[in-house]
């Protein structure tokens, strides 16, 4: 039974931070989007910790807010601790993270999602998918309601066919106390979608009453915290209203009324614990065939690979400002409830601590990410986008950047529009994304510097001059916002300049402040000048060698970066490339030359006659119609 005769431009299948993003995306470029989710209560739930941002995190929601995002604006609006990482190191490490009110940033989304012009939000579980010609056309859902639209964004996180652990008890679900997706995983099966499984954990919770702070290191917000959104060129109506209904959303003051965590450690009891009880670990008693998070090992984990360490920290995280609920952030496992109760007790200051959720595992269903184009449209299915935790990856911010892409690719695509892709040199999300597509993922996919060549480049206060161009040509900020940042970027370029050209004491200011000079002795006006455009200008000129030094390295790989490869190539007919490197091909089907040589297994001897090959090509094409463009 279909619920409506409309046919929407997108529907997208979840409602976690990846369905939230690409939604919003897609509906704020113009296209008509249906947001699915079985449970409309928990839209954009923080299942696992209550925080936002951290290393290389922190630069991605910055992109995502450049790109038009909703991370970063909700976060700010409520956030309960502000932090900057990595302050002692240089800018370009430096990454902020928040602890959020878990309720009121689900809330507030909820709301924004509401009050969208272009998106319909519903009530239903999607079960299964709707084929037509080798295209998705629409979705079935658990209330015998049908669905048509001309792209579907799949964003199911932890709940295709997720299955919780806690020691050897097993319950089905993506989350404690939530649904689990069972039916759909059949409909990727018969579309020829290769599936596997991955495992995440999460932490007990408890009673902040029940705990003895004075045993723990306190830790507290920074007296001047470094946001995620670019208030400097938002409207105020972005942040609290919107214009159409005068409805004021959920939200206080950024940086306000900050709360502490505190940071406590394993002991020795601790430890024994985890070793006696190890074979009644889901994990480690064969109860998992998930591959789990390398970078955010279990506390059993902890203890085996790490044996020689003495302790591990813990941090007290508080989930909201109207809660007693505190996260404890390091002792995720799947122990079971007696062997958990007994662990928390043994940690100083946790000795009476009471628990409100036991901690557990959950194991899922995910595509590997390689069945995927750069624009995370399906290379199996025509008009299917996938999103999130689906690709493999770990964290709130990898989906949501994710679920952006994906929604505005989505809209495009229905629409006939040019797609927004990424690129590696651009920002952290394109490494991510070209990663996924690429390389592929065995295990949760996460965020770190490290994983960026062109990491200089992305400091956390330049994304609105790297995004700059997609926001403009997609349409993904107000002409307001448009303008402002170009007045900004041009403020900074400006003072660059300035500082470059002008002396002081037979110098050049640039001069001088790469030898460090103080900050106050810098001229006035350059002081006065909002910490938005100083520190960027700071930041330009320092690292000025370095810069020219990256983008000097990205122009040399611009050549093999432009070679598109046609759609269709048939890798497997082209004499001269290995076996291996043409099977590989033909199943990765890279869209660039630059895409094919990062592709695990192809040499660059294979590349070199790959672009032979596409030169040739490109010349008898030109022989044929001199009219082909360049």
């Amino acid at each position: 039974m279909r619920y409506t005769q409309k046919s929407y431009d997108v529907i997208v299948c979840g409602a976690g931070h990846a369905g939230v993003e690409a939604s919003l995306a897609a509906a704020r470029i113009g296209a008509s989007t249906l947001l699915l989710t079985g449970n409309i209560d928990t839209i954009a739930q923080m299942s696992c910790n209550p925080a936002i941002g951290g290393q290389a995190k922190g630069q991605i929601v910055r992109e995502i807010d450049a790109l038009g995002g909703e991370m970063a604006i909700n976060t700010d609006l409520t956030g309960i601790q502000f932090r900057l990482l990595n302050e002692s190191r240089g800018p370009a490490v430096q990454s902020p993270r928040a602890q959020c009110d878990k309720k009121a940033y689900q809330h507030r989304l909820k709301h924004t999602l509401e009050l969208q012009p272009n998106l319909d939000v519903f009530q239903a579980l999607v079960t299964g998918l709707i084929f037509k010609d080798g295209r998705v056309v629409g979705v079935r859902t658990n209330l015998d309601i049908e669905f048509h639209g001309q792209t579907v964004v799949v964003t199911t996180g932890t709940f295709l066919r997720g299955l919780m652990h806690i020691g050897q008890n097993k319950n089905e679900g993506g989350r404690l106390g939530d649904f689990t997706a069972k039916t759909l995983s059949g409909s990727f099966l018969e579309a020829g979608i290769e599936l596997q499984r991955l495992k995440t954990g999460t932490p007990p919770r408890l009673l902040g009453r029940s705990l003895d702070f004075t045993k723990m290191q306190e830790q507290r917000g920074d007296e001047h915290p470094t946001l995620f959104a670019f208030h400097d060129t938002r409207d105020t109506e972005e942040m609290f209203h919107v214009e159409q209904t005068g409805e004021t959303r959920l939200g206080w003051k950024p940086g306000s009324d900050q709360v502490s965590c505190w940071m406590t450690h394993t002991t020795e009891e601790t430890a024994r614990l985890v070793r006696e009880n190890l074979q009644r670990s889901a994990l480690y008693g064969g109860e998992i065939a998930g591959v789990g998070p390398r970078y955010c090992p279990s506390i059993e984990d902890k203890f085996v690979r790490f044996a020689d360490k003495p302790r591990h920290l813990l941090f007290l995280e508080p989930e909201g400002r109207s809660t007693n609920e505190y996260y404890v952030n390091g002792l995720s496992t799947s122990l079971p409830f007696d062997v958990q109760v007994a662990m928390v007790r043994s940690v100083p200051g946790m000795e009476r601590a009471h628990l409100l959720r036991p901690a557990y595992a959950v194991e899922y269903d995910f595509a590997p990410p390689t069945q995927l184009f750069a624009t995370l449209e399906s290379k199996k299915v025509e008009n299917l986008f996938f999103a999130g935790q689906i690709n493999g990856t770990s964290g709130y911010e990898e989906a949501a950047c994710q679920g952006l892409v994906a929604g505005v690719n989505a809209a495009q695509k229905a629409r006939g529009g040019a797609p927004l892709i990424v690129k590696r040199h651009e920002g952290y999300i394109g490494v991510l994304i070209d990663d996924l597509v690429t390389k592929g993922t065995n295990e949760p996919y996460r965020m770190f510097t490290s994983r960026a060549e062109h990491r200089l480049l992305f400091n956390h206060g330049s994304a609105e001059a790297r995004f700059i161009h997609h926001a403009k040509s997609l349409n993904l900020l107000s002409s307001n916002r448009i303008s402002r940042v170009k007045i900004k970027l041009k403020a900074i370029s400006d003072w660059q300049t300035w500082l470059e050209t002008h002396r002081s004491e037979g110098k050049t200011w640039g001069e001088l402040i790469r030898r460090d000079v103080a900050t106050e002795t810098l001229p006035e006006a350059f002081r006065n000048l909002g910490p938005e455009i100083r520190d960027e200008v700071l930041y330009r000129v320092r690292y000025q060698g370095y810069l020219e030094r990256e983008e000097r390295q990205i122009a040399r790989l611009a050549d093999v970066e432009a070679i598109k490869i046609p759609a269709g190539f048939d890798f497997l007919a082209l004499r001269g490339l290995r076996k291996e490197s043409a099977q590989k091909l033909a199943d990765l089907k890279p869209m660039t030359l630059g895409q094919a040589g990062r592709i695990s297994g192809v040499n660059p001897a294979d590349i070199s006659v790959l672009m032979v090959y596409l030169a040739t090509a490109k010349k008898a094409s030109h022989a044929v119609d001199p009219r082909v463009e360049e």
